[in-house]
């Protein structure tokens, strides 16, 4: 089996079996992480966990599926790749956060993957691989966008025009990589996130997540305008109320 998904009663963990590919992109991941989507929308679930069976995350497209793709028209291979797309837009509008647990590296799409994820834990040997253009290639599933939001200009343009891999901890120190952990320890230090997160208001959390990312497309004005409506949905919200109550009572929240 190549993904599956695993259901923790608050949690869902995608899992990338493909290891004989070192967590190649397949048609059964795309199945998972867009069922995943969907049945994030159920109230119980708190966050998504992303990651590998192997010891590498996700090596992004096969080469082999992209050279048998030479034979069909430039609008065919628009479809396939806008399939890809519509897993990072599913994973944008998720109403739960989407943790990464990398281990060994991401590279190509799987970190365009990656980086769609609201927070990432990586290994402290992981390598982050922008490689399309040692294959003649450019960056897909919304890479460039994420590394400008994410990175340095310098930095994204050495990863994308010379395909050189960056350690996790470089990502680290720029704040594109939550977490680092021991090798081994990727999805033991996201199942704590995942701990924290469902300890939290999920209605808020869902929210924040939609400002945060809507903040970097949107003008400082409709940014407030939005942060003024969310907010006055909020404070008048039962989740609010007990956050509020628990913090002038100095005890923790119980949310529901």
């Amino acid at each position: 089996m190549s993904a599956r998904i695993e259901d923790r009663g608050d949690r869902l963990i995608i899992w990338n079996g493909n290891t004989a590919r070192r967590g190649a992109l397949s048609p059964e991941l795309y199945d998972c992480i867009a069922t995943a989507m969907r049945q994030a929308a159920d109230p119980r679930i708190r966050a998504v966990i992303l990651t590998s069976e192997g010891e590498f995350f996700c090596a992004g497209g096969d080469l082999n599926v992209l050279i048998a793709r030479r034979t069909i028209s430039v609008e065919e291979r628009r479809d396939r790749i806008d399939d890809l797309h519509d897993l990072v837009r599913a994973m944008r509008a998720c109403p739960v956060p989407i943790i990464a647990a990398v281990e060994g590296g991401a590279a190509g799409a799987g970190l365009s993957l990656a980086l769609a994820c609201d927070l990432i834990v990586a290994s402290k040997e992981a390598k982050f691989t922008a490689a399309y253009v040692k294959a003649g290639l450019v960056p897909d599933a919304g890479l460039t966008s994420a590394m400008a939001r994410l990175l340095p200009r310098p930095l994204a343009m050495e990863m994308c025009l010379l395909g050189r891999p960056v350690m996790a901890s470089r990502f680290a120190e720029l704040g594109a990589v939550s977490r680092l952990c021991p090798v081994g320890h990727a999805l033991e230090e996201a199942l704590l996130l995942a701990d924290t997160l469902a300890a939290g208001p999920r209605d808020a959390q869902s929210t924040i997540r939609q400002l945060v990312s809507t903040a970097y497309e949107s003008t400082e004005a409709e940014q407030l305008d939005a942060e003024r409506d969310a907010m006055a949905v909020a404070a008048g919200a039962d989740e609010a109320a007990e956050g509020i109550a628990a913090f002038l009572e100095k005890r923790k929240p119980a949310y529901r």
